[in-house]
């Protein structure tokens, strides 16, 4: 295989060191150009002011980190990350019922960020042609006007040439100003949800079997708008990260103190969490993350689009982070890329077209999802799916059937988890059951 020269990464988040992972058997030098400084152990950054919430890799996410990375899940484990089984260890309070529990023999790895992003990047170090390049802010593109090619990046004191350069930045990437300045309109979707996460860590209090390792409490829409979840993780921990759509929470309020986490875990629909940290001690400041709104842009929309760049992960879709999917999504992301620089590795300057819209498509139907169930609140705003008060009911019946039938219920697993394609919830035998279930409820 004839190997390009050099490729430059923005951005040495997960979704950066992901494509690093992928580029390194196509291009002779990889460089992530990362802005925070070198980690010395698993704790949180600066550049991931989400990192210190609860974030989750669904099956289908866990199962292409191990195609990308053999090995890393046992690794995952060795650094105290905790192996749970899906359905048997989850406690689901979700639209007012409790989730059905068995043995669905599906396992899944509870774990903070840093802890995942640490072993992630010890592995990426030992690919001798990934080089990491710390305190980097790149302040522009190199752009050749005559050929609508981006070439390279321009840091403070120096600039780099490169054959493809990946922006996996993030939300607020240089990509979109630098487009918008040129005149470049990106389409975009966008849908306000107004949405506070508040998270802190807590050792909890005694020895006793919970019966759970992660428990979960959703709010009711429309009119319930707080929820939360508390989850084991390494070292014992356990982080508890609660949520407000719609500015539901005072981020003011819960920040003054300990207790006044504890008390808006007071107010979820159910008290089993508040239970559990009233008395619990706690480990870690309370921490705050706010999304107003999700995006979606199209860059596979984008007919124009500078050749030599390619965009993934948060710099092309921002999801809503209560459905636990954006780390999933960057790696079937990665996947789909490298079966494309597969495809066309003799041909590598076709493969940034063909990536943005192979990521539309994966795109497309998770958004879809994540909006239904945003829209049920009045407050949301955006361009709302077609068919949205047919989806939110089929779903909610669907959420419902969860608590009692475990065919319909093993079904959404697999949905929720980025295995199954939502069209597996509409076989005529789940359909069946929604009608009974819904005819006999009147």
């Amino acid at each position: 295989m004839t190997l390009n020269n050099k490729a430059i990464i923005i951005g040495g988040g997960i979704s950066g060191k992901l494509v690093a992972r992928v580029l390194s058997d196509f291009y002779k030098e990889v460089i992530i150009l990362e802005r925070d400084h070198e980690p010395v152990g698993p704790s949180p950054r600066k550049g991931a002011p989400q990192g210190e919430h609860l974030h989750a890799l669904l099956h289908a996410g866990e199962y292409g980190l191990e195609e990308l990375f053999p090995g890393i899940t046992e690794d995952f484990y060795g650094g105290g990350a905790v192996k749970i089984n899906s359905t048997l260890d989850l406690s689901w309070f979700h639209h007012g019922v409790w989730k059905l529990r068995y043995d669905g023999k599906y396992s899944t790895t509870l774990q903070t960020r840093p802890h995942l992003e640490w072993h992630i990047e010890q592995y990426i170090k030992k690919i001798p042609n990934v080089i990491f390049q710390y305190n980097q802010i790149v302040q522009d593109f190199l752009f050749n006007e005559a050929k609508n090619r981006i070439i390279g990046v321009q840091l403070k004191d120096k600039s780099l040439k490169a054959d493809l350069v990946v922006d996996a930045s993030g939300v607020s990437s240089l990509s979109s100003s630098w487009l918008d300045k040129r005149q470049m309109a990106v389409p975009t979707e966008k849908v306000d949800i107004n949405l506070s996460y508040i998270s802190k860590q807590f050792q909890l209090s005694g020895k006793k079997d919970r019966g759970w390792k992660i428990k979960l409490v959703y709010p009711n829409p429309p009119h319930e708008k707080i929820g939360g979840t508390i989850s084991k993780v390494e070292d014992n921990r356990y982080i508890v990260t609660l949520m407000g759509y719609h500015n539901a929470v005072n981020d003011n309020a819960v920040l003054k103190s300990d207790e006044s986490f504890v008390e808006l875990a007071r107010k979820l629909p159910k008290q089993d969490i508040y239970q559990e940290i009233e008395n619990a001690t706690p480990l870690s400041k309370t921490s705050i993350y706010r999304v107003p709104h999700i995006i979606w842009r199209r860059f596979d929309k984008l007919e124009n689009l500078p050749s030599g760049l390619l965009l993934i992960g948060d710099t092309f879709c921002r999801i809503d982070p209560v459905f636990g999917q954006g780390m999933s999504i960057a790696v079937l992301e990665t996947l789909a890329l490298k079966k494309l620089l597969q495809k066309h590795h003799r041909e590598l300057d076709k493969v940034p077209t063909a990536f943005h819209k192979k990521a539309g498509k994966i795109i497309g139907p998770i958004w879809n999802m994540v909006i239904t169930e945003d829209f049920r609140y009045s407050e949301t705003r955006g361009k709302k799916p077609v068919g949205l008060s047919i989806q939110q009911w089929y779903a909610k019946k669907i959420f419902l059937l969860s608590s009692q039938n475990q065919y319909v219920y093993d079904s959404f697993i697999k949905v929720m988890n980025l295995v199954r394609p939502i069209t597996s919830l509409m076989k005529p035998s789940i359909i069946k059951s929604v009608l009974i279930y819904a005819f006999s409820r009147k």
